[in-house]
């Protein structure tokens, strides 16, 4: 069925920003199956939706969001490079994983994260923690799945004011699926090479006129390009949304989920390179019957909007959630020798148990003073954090002959020596620890005409950590006050067209990245600190096609740097520079072409650095698994109103596993394919091929010694039943 739209609806339905996500926006819209005429554009497919969490969303282009400033703001208003994957994309890419869906977003470099949690480097920042769902934390490390996702928002540089801690090159923000009234069934079906079996379910509806429920729900199990590669997960995501009054919406939402794999570090070097990778993509290098990893995560979110009659906005929520993680592996512990004749394999476990209590509540009134406009906002976040440490050493061998690793033939890596894991009360953690903080902050969004527009802000954040040693006894316990800026300036000499300036700092407590373990070391380290200037312009070409671009220097201070030898050891007073320039772009350039990528110019280097024995992370040096230059560019062309084409081209220049700049990464490039075929009404089929032309690459790393390989050309289908 093809239902098109007027102009003057669509433009009604993409000016509808003020009223989205507020407690009495209630908008019957276009299914996504119908047409939409935007301009002169006749858009199969697109709807101007008014979404969760404020967002506007046409095809493969997002107008507006709340996640870059707590208020429902156009994108086009906001000073900050902003990157969102819509719905659509994530459908027709059809990735596995979080991170390898980022992979199309400009300045987004995917991380290994030791194959068993989502990382990525953005910005020149490797993180881990750096993730949210619908602005609130979600920083425990695992592989987060998509199946009850609406939109990813990749929000670029550092900005403490909206997100707290962390953020120093960005944050990663998941939109979740919401019960908005209308009536959905949806039921996707796929598989594919190795083994690759998935099934989703999306199913809503009006319970009445003032209750509306959503259930999601996943099941996979799927092998891997890798070998022993496997992987099982589910998770069942309901929702509902209650109209308790003109002015007051309640949401709650409840998510278990499940996921347990085959970890996997990858392959060793030598000689500086990647040992003998093309010939290694699948091997696996370690003893496969240790190698386990799994988390059970059970999340529960209720978002209260009220409006007073004052004019003020209540947007609150409530999160709990509660992970029970562990993994354990097997790894290549050094390089191959130059003989090419043995590698040793080494091993650990490690549980990282966390519960999370967050509470969020912000508040805007939107006033004149004279003919000045004013969106203000204040709030206030308050958070307890608890949870586990604890590392075992592995250790190979039998009865009372134990060794910390074994060495192996690279030509034959699998060991079969039985591996016992013991707590060494030394180096190995053994920690209970808990972080308390509070927070207040303070925004004025002001437009002095129609041409120009100022953001300014300010947050303060009172952080108090605390661990216990189990083994010694010994609490350690550091308290941090921390106050973060944020300045912006919008000049707009067209509705269309706008530059920006912009001025953000972010702090990264000494608890690190990942909070748990507290030694005698990081309570006396200050916290990192991140301060970005960025200038952009962001172009909206017609209503459904943007163009951006930004520019920037970042820079790091008191970073604490990886000794890629020594694991677990580093340095306090490290110091990086990132000066980077990007390019993006996102929508319909014609009624029949698609587009969502950009380019990446990162010169991320070290100004602070060490030497350790034969770790030698100099001043000058690249930051490790940055690309001096890199393009991601997914194109989908209509062919006719039933099929169409994807065509996605990934390039990155050289990069090196780390920042000693030891072990070179080669550049690569790298197509992907996608068709699709509408059926009929309530059908769509589609087959994805990942690495068309089956290229031998390294896709990312996690140090000198554990480098992924890129997977060669994969094929995967699924149909898409909608009645």
């Amino acid at each position: 069925m093809r239902v098109r739209c007027d102009h003057a609806l669509a433009s009604a339905l993409l000016a509808s920003t003020a009223l989205a996500g507020s407690a009495q926006s209630q908008v019957l819209v276009p299914a996504a199956s119908e047409a939409v005429t935007l301009g002169e554009l006749s858009v199969q497919g697109a709807s101007g939706i008014p979404g969760p969490q404020g967002g506007v969303t046409v095809g493969y282009l997002t107008k507006q969001t709340r996640s870059a400033t707590k208020t429902n703001t156009p994108l086009i208003d906001t000073p900050q490079s902003v990157t969102v994957v819509t719905r659509e994309q994530i459908t027709d890419q059809n990735f596995q994983n979080l991170t390898d869906q980022l992979r199309y977003v400009p300045g987004i470099i995917p991380a290994q994260g030791e194959g068993n949690r989502d990382q990525a480097i953005i910005r020149g920042q490797s993180t881990s923690a750096d993730f949210f769902v619908n602005g609130v934390r979600d920083d425990v490390q695992y592989y987060r799945d998509l199946y009850n996702i609406e939109r990813v928002e990749v929000l670029k540089g550092p900005d403490s004011l909206i997100f707290g801690r962390g953020g120093g090159g960005g944050v990663i923000n998941r939109v979740l699926k919401e019960a908005n009234g209308l009536r959905v069934r949806e039921v996707t079906a796929g598989g594919g090479q190795f083994g690759d079996k998935r099934v989703t379910v999306d199913v809503g509806d009006r319970v009445s006129d003032s209750a509306f429920f959503r259930l999601n729900g996943v099941f996979e199990d799927s092998g891997t390009y890798r070998q022993f590669g496997e992987l099982t997960r589910y998770g069942v995501n309901p929702t509902m949304t209650f109209l308790l009054g003109p002015q007051t919406t309640l949401k709650l939402s409840y998510e278990y989920f499940h996921d347990d794999r085959f970890p996997d570090r990858g392959i060793p070097s030598q000689f500086g390179r990647a040992y003998n990778y093309r010939n290694n993509i699948r091997t696996f290098f370690g003893n496969p019957d240790v190698n386990f990893t799994k988390v059970d995560a059970h999340i529960a979110t209720a978002t209260l909007d009220h409006r007073f009659d004052s004019g003020v906005e209540l947007h609150s929520q409530l999160r709990f959630a509660d992970y029970d993680r562990y993994y354990r592996n097997t790894l290549p512990g050094g390089a191959v020798n130059a003989a090419g004749t043995t590698v040793t394999i080494t091993g650990y476990r490690n549980e990282t148990d966390r519960t999370n209590y967050f509470s969020q509540n912000d508040f805007t009134y939107k006033f004149l003073t004279g003919d000045i406009k004013h969106t203000l906002l204040g709030g206030f976040e308050l958070g307890y954090q608890e949870g586990l440490a604890f590392r075992q050493s592995g250790l190979f061998g039998f009865g009372n002959t134990l060794v910390s690793s074994v060495t192996v033939n690279p030509l034959s890596p699998i060991t079969r020596v039985p591996v016992t894991f013991r707590n060494n009360g030394g180096s190995d953690a053994n920690a209970r620890y808990d972080l308390g903080l509070a927070a207040v902050y303070a925004q004025d969004q002001i437009e002095l005409n129609p041409y120009v527009q100022i953001v300014g802000g300010l947050r303060y954040d009172h952080f108090d950590f605390a661990a216990r040693n189990q083994n010694t006894g010994i609490t350690y316990g550091r308290i941090d006050d921390l106050v973060s800026p944020r300045a912006g300036l919008v000049i707009k000499p067209l509705p269309n067209l706008a530059f920006y300036g912009s001025y953000s700092v972010s702090y990264l407590p000494s608890s690190g990245d990942q909070i748990g373990n507290f030694t005698p070391g990081l309570v006396i380290a200050q916290p990192e600190r991140f301060q970005n200037l960025e200038v952009g312009a962001k172009y909206d070409v017609n209503p459904t096609f943007q163009l951006t671009a930004a520019a920037y220097n970042l820079d790091r201070e008191n970073q604490r740097l990886n000794d890629p030898n020594n694991p677990g050891f580093f340095i306090l007073a490290g110091k990086t520079n990132t000066q980077g320039f990007e390019i993006g772009a996102n929508g319909y350039v014609t009624d029949w072409w698609q587009i969502a990528g950009g380019y990446s110019f990162t010169d991320a280097r070290i100004v602070k650095g060490f030497t350790s024995g034969s770790t030698n992370i100099a001043p000058g040096n690249t930051v490790g698994l940055v690309p001096f230059n890199a393009v991601s560019l997914w194109n989908k062309f209509a062919v006719t109103p039933e099929f169409s084409i994807g065509v996605g081209y990934i390039y990155q220049t050289h990069t090196f596993a780390s920042s000693d700049d030891s072990v070179r990464l080669p550049g690569y490039s790298r197509f992907d394919l996608g068709l699709f075929y509408q059926i009929n009404e309530w059908t769509r089929a589609q087959v994805n091929i990942e690495n068309l032309f089956d290229r031998r690459y390294i896709y990312t790393a996690d140090n000198n010694n554990n480098l992924t390989p890129g997977a060669p050309r994969t094929i995967r289908a699924q149909v898409i039943v909608r009645f």
